[in-house]
């Protein structure tokens, strides 16, 4: 079943509230995960494994580097799943 952009943006905002506190509203598709959400690299890394299994999809070691914002992420992962 194809994911919704809603969806995957709803589920990495509940995801990144799990790890980092960070209220969910403030997780929208502009926002930039090291300049906006202050979300550090071993934090980043645990957010990609949850992601992984909660929507599955993999993502490579070498892609997560161009992930450097939301939608880069949601979009990434709608395209895989």
């Amino acid at each position: 079943m194809a994911l919704s952009e809603q969806e995957v943006l709803a589920g990495l905002a509940e995801l990144i509230h799990d790890e980092t506190g960070l209220p969910q509203d403030q997780v929208s598709l502009d926002k930039s995960f090291t300049d906006d959400l202050d979300i550090d690299s071993l934090s980043m890394m645990t957010v990609v494994v949850n992601a992984e299994e909660r929507f599955g999809v993999k993502i490579p070691d070498d892609s997560v580097k161009d992930l450097k914002t939301v939608r880069d992420a949601v979009d990434f992962i709608v395209k895989q799943g």
